[in-house]
């Protein structure tokens, strides 16, 4: 089946077997690494991208859905490393990583959820982040990262 959508603002015309899943489209056919998978399951966040401007587990999510929408991974967050999105900055600055395995759905979470409430709190943070498993940091300064990445995102807009 062929389907055509925008991935991060290129458009994209793959054949994809129905079946596919988002996840393994965007990483073992359009060769985007950055998306990872770490439980097939829905459970861990580690695959969260944003489609149609939310974000969603794409291991969980076939690619036909996809069609005729937008996604973004988070290749699609800066153009480079000198532009990087406020929130990548964040993490950076306040050491919102650890191994980096979970970081790509962490930075998508965290973006999508500052689009849908510029300034959350501690609690706000720990309970939108529920479905992104960290195995290193303890989260605390995953939660400080956001803080100052919401922070950052609105001084930009």
């Amino acid at each position: 089946m062929q389907i055509s959508f925008s991935l991060n603002d290129e458009p994209v015309t793959v054949d994809v077997d129905p079946s596919t899943l988002l996840s393994d489209l965007i990483r073992e056919q359009l060769s985007l690494t950055g998306t990872h998978v770490g439980c097939d399951t829905s459970q861990c966040g580690a695959c969260v991208v944003h489609v149609n401007g939310d974000s969603v587990k794409s291991c969980t999510m076939l690619a036909v859905s996809a069609d005729g929408g937008e996604v973004r991974t988070v290749e699609g967050l800066s153009k480079s490393d000198a532009d990087l999105h406020p929130m990548q900055i964040a993490f950076r600055e306040n050491h919102g990583l650890q191994c980096g395995f979970c970081t790509p759905g962490m930075l998508m979470s965290a973006i999508d959820l500052v689009k849908n409430n510029p300034d959350p709190n501690e609690a706000e943070i720990r309970e939108w982040l529920e479905g992104n498993i960290c195995r290193c940091t303890g989260y605390q300064n995953i939660v400080k990262s956001i803080i100052a990445g919401a922070a950052a995102m609105r001084a930009a807009s």
